[in-house]
């Protein structure tokens, strides 16, 4: 029969016995949580906000080249829908004479009764040779002039100017920006387009017959007073920039010594939004030439840059077998 008997005094525990029992440890957190400074929130919602208009308005700006074919119309109407989303009132003045092409962009050739020639000559109001964009009412076209017409011989500058003063004190209220898209050339029709311009955005394409019209554009402006240039580069190729086919953008500043507006990549919808009359920057979803309209517009807005940097590939690791060409 088994008994019990108690352990003596002088006897050791057994390892069993000097267990203790477990115990979880939690441990307090002795720093509290920070959360993101203002300054990491503000970096991440400033493209949320709206641009702060800079300057006094009307800002009347003139778009030119010098040479043909560069792009000032569909950057004209590309940046002037940008501007209106934006929230800013545009009124967008086509002055190329008898070779208009503005309203074909933007899909209202059909809605263009009168001109600037009959708003002088005293046929119709302002207001009602101003057509308002269908989709963006604080959106103006004007044109100088009907296809296939010449100007009368007292039309010039002085015209633009009028039309100028006449927009600021019309009853809708004075608009925020005039974009004055300027004919192909150096003659007439380019020193009317200037005339009443305080602002130029410069559009040019990295070839060398672009950029020496450019730079007789750049003289030009500057005679006429026109200091505040900018400067757009367009259909730019990064493959061929890589194949040294292409000049660079920072070649391109360097080469005229202008402030960047924008760099448009060469996208092949730019064609299709014209032939539908339907501008790029209301693609949806959006194309990089019409994101890169858009953020040459905000910067526009608040009178400010961007600057080209050249970026240095490295070098390709050259191992044994590269003697034998693998």
């Amino acid at each position: 029969m088994l008994t019990l008997k108690p352990l003596p005094a002088n006897t050791k525990p057994s390892l069993l016995s000097s267990l203790t029992p477990f115990r979880p440890k939690t441990q307090t957190l002795t720093k509290p949580f920070k959360p993101h400074s203002n300054l990491a929130i503000q970096s991440v919602l400033q493209w949320n906000r709206k641009p702060e208009l800079a300057g006094q308005t009307p800002r009347v700006v003139v778009i030119t080249s010098g040479k043909g074919g560069v792009g000032k119309t569909t950057t004209t109407a590309n940046v002037g829908l940008s501007l209106a989303r934006l929230g800013f009132s545009v009124v967008s003045i086509d002055a190329d004479v008898g070779l208009r092409n503005l309203d074909l962009l933007l899909g209202l050739e059909n809605r263009v009764n009168y001109t600037l020639v009959e708003v002088m000559n005293g046929d119709c109001r302002l207001d009602q040779a101003l057509v308002r964009d269908k989709r963006w009412s604080n959106f103006e076209l004007l044109c100088i002039s009907k296809p296939r017409s010449k100007l009368p011989l007292g039309f010039g500058g002085k015209a633009l100017v009028w039309l100028v003063e006449s927009l600021k004190s019309r009853q809708e209220g004075c608009p925020d920006f005039i974009l004055i898209d300027c004919p192909a050339g150096i003659d007439a029709g380019f020193i009317t387009a200037i005339t009443s311009a305080n602002e130029a955005v410069l559009v040019t394409t990295p070839d060398i017959t672009s950029l020496r019209d450019a730079d007789r554009v750049v003289g030009l402006l500057e005679c006429d007073g026109i200091r505040d240039i900018k400067m757009i580069v367009n259909r730019v190729r990064t493959d061929m920039i890589k194949g040294e086919d292409m000049m660079s953008v920072l070649d391109v500043q360097e080469m005229l010594g202008l402030a960047l507006l924008g760099v448009i990549p060469e996208d092949t919808e730019v064609i299709r939004s014209t032939n539908r009359g339907y501008p790029l920057v209301l693609n949806k979803p959006p194309t990089l030439a019409g994101l890169a309209f858009e953020q040459a517009a905000w910067r526009l807005v608040e009178q400010d840059s961007m600057k080209a940097v050249m970026v240095e590939e490295e070098p390709k690791k050259r191992g044994f077998f590269s003697f034998f060409g693998v």
